[in-house]
């Protein structure tokens, strides 16, 4: 059976690259939505925007977990920060520092939003990205 990159997917992807491959599948679907549009679109979640920090969170569990099923939690939250990390990284063609692991997760945010927000963004930028950082993830040591 095919793995479905939809919010409705009870599959949770708990490897960065998974994740990354997740998300770019996820915002194929649903599409970039910028400004006011920001949470309309297909496949999109109550709290989550269609744009590429909301495909990394939804392709990380976010909002889906079943009830009755576990989750490594953990797991799953540590690949995501690392998506988050490459995913950013990715973006600005360099490693971005910070001398904190909470400070370094903000910077990662605000350079995935900056680069979200530009005018003209597409979902097929956006599932580029997400599978050119995949495939870094692939070759990294964790």
């Amino acid at each position: 059976m095919p793995t479905r990159h939809t919010p409705e997917s009870l599959l949770i992807a708990d490897t960065p690259a998974a994740i990354l491959e997740w998300a770019a599948r996820h915002i194929e679907h649903v599409g970039i939505h910028q400004g006011r549009r920001l949470f309309a679109g297909p496949g999109r979640t109550a709290t989550l925007p269609c744009w590429p920090r909301g495909a990394l969170e939804v392709a990380a569990g976010h909002g889906r977990g079943a009830a009755g099923r576990t989750y490594d939690w953990d797991r799953i939250n540590h690949a995501r920060d690392q998506a988050f990390g490459l995913l950013a990284e990715t973006l600005t063609g360099h490693p971005i520092e910070a001398d904190e692991p909470a400070s370094a997760k903000a910077l990662h945010r605000e350079v995935i939003d900056r680069w979200s927000a530009e005018p003209g963004r597409t979902a097929a930028d956006a599932a580029h990205a997400f599978r050119t950082a995949a495939a870094r993830a692939a070759h990294a040591l964790f």
